[in-house]
């Protein structure tokens, strides 16, 4: 019997598909390569998930790497505008309050850098949870296990009562390796028929 639903933000609550911005803004696939390389795939953005460097300073550390094969303008671009992608997903956030209504627990489990999950708290969405853990915030990042842990220990879920929800297979997978059923979310429709597959009935 589920009690708990635990969902990741980017790419389930948020939009966050950084391919589609880099494409959107340079149309050019090489281009496009080396800028993820430098910005979303590069160490500082798991440095910031991870909440071991500063904003400031992985933004330094970015367009320093950037000048060194001529990509300045292209990384100060992604620095200025990537986080105008993380509009809500107003059908997920409607699901969450039918689940909410319904008697289920909401919580959340992000990888995040410090000032998204301070903006993320600012959102309307956001008291439907009852808790949760963002990555900067202990040090972890998903897909390791002591995150998982840590959340369950933290928030006194039992593990054959939750689900869990992310548009990541492995990060779905790693939940599933330690009990949890995981859920790999594609599509809102998707995503209510995996409920229902786990006998929660909305709507």
């Amino acid at each position: 019997m589920y009690k708990n639903v635990i969902f990741d933000f980017g790419g389930v609550v948020v939009d966050f598909n950084p391919r589609n911005f880099l494409m959107d803004r340079f149309m050019n696939k090489h281009a496009e390569e080396i800028v993820y390389d430098l910005t979303f795939g590069s160490q500082e953005w798991q440095d910031l998930d991870r909440g071991t460097i500063t904003r400031a300073v992985a933004n330094r550390i970015m367009l320093e790497n950037a000048a060194h094969v001529n990509r300045t303008f292209e990384v100060q671009t992604v620095i200025e505008e990537w986080a105008s992608m993380l509009r809500t997903k107003k059908t997920t956030v409607k699901i969450m309050r039918e689940l909410k209504d319904a008697g289920y627990r909401l919580y959340y489990l992000t990888n995040i850098p410090v000032d998204i999950m301070d903006e993320l708290r600012q959102r309307d969405w956001f008291p439907l949870f009852d808790g949760g853990i963002a990555s900067c915030d202990v040090h972890l990042c998903k897909p390791e296990p002591e995150i998982y842990t840590t959340l369950m220990q933290k928030c006194n879920l039992a593990y054959d009562e939750s689900i869990f929800v992310d548009d990541n297979k492995i990060n779905a997978q790693a939940a599933y390796n330690l009990g949890i059923t995981g859920i790999l979310y594609k599509n809102p429709k998707s995503f209510l028929r995996a409920l229902g597959a786990c006998g929660i009935q909305l709507g």
